[in-house]
């Protein structure tokens, strides 16, 4: 069970590598353009403070033989700062960057907050459900984070600002830790896992049906004009 259960763990930590790189295209996309357009960093954002906590739960001071949680997030949380870093310096708008560097200065304190909680008032044996708790809070925003974009799909009848690879790589990293969770049972990682592959299913569902039916239309075609296919 351990070999199989490491096995696994590199499995998903080449998907979850798979999935912090999934929305490469649309930073070079953002890079090509000198702009952001109409893209949100809230994914991003939140995907920091889900790796944060990710990393401090696989630690052996939380909860053992999680080594490979710990890793894979700490390899997610520099791409997700690179990412951000990109995105502030092609934000035309001002506020986006006051929003996104006060949304992760207040992360660094939470997350200052949590690890102070666990390790001087709780013992190791409660720090586990503590910090797994959290963990799947944020992780299942992590997964519905791209879900925002639903009503902008459903409203223009084009996924053009719906990552396609994202939406995969959700899907598949969640089925992936679930495997993961379920071959050396931990109930933490299952359910925030299962549901994102379940966000995953729905997201590649939408997709499809809107891609197919209407074509990838430009996102502003309904305020005015023909639709035109991209």
């Amino acid at each position: 069970m351990g070999l199989a259960h490491n096995i696994v763990g590199i499995i998903g930590n080449v998907i979850s590598f798979g999935l912090f790189l999934s929305p490469v295209p649309t930073f070079w996309r953002i890079c090509k353009n000198k702009s952001v357009e109409e893209f949100q960093p809230y994914p991003y954002i939140a995907t920091v403070l889900n790796c944060l906590m990710w990393i401090f739960y696989g630690l052996p001071l939380v909860v053992k033989d999680n080594i490979f949680v710990t890793t894979i997030n700490g390899v997610g949380l520099a791409i997700e700062l690179i990412y951000l870093t990109i995105y502030c310096w092609y934000a035309n708008d001002k506020k986006k960057r006051v929003i996104i560097f006060f949304a992760l200065l207040g992360e660094v304190i939470f997350m200052a907050a949590i690890v102070a909680i666990s390790m001087l008032a709780l013992e190791f044996k409660h720090r586990a459900l503590f910090v797994g708790i959290i963990c799947d809070v944020f992780n299942i925003i992590m997964y519905a984070s791209p879900l925002a974009v639903w009503g902008k799909v459903i409203r223009t009848k084009s996924v053009e600002y719906m990552p396609f690879w994202l939406s995969v790589a959700n899907f598949v990293n969640g089925c992936c830790w679930s495997i993961y969770a379920l071959i050396q049972f931990d109930l933490f990682i299952i359910i925030s896992n299962g549901l994102g592959a379940i966000f995953g299913a729905i997201q590649l569902i939408i997709y499809t049906y809107y891609y197919f039916v209407y074509g990838k239309r430009i996102a502003d075609a309904n305020q005015g004009g023909k639709p035109s296919e991209v």
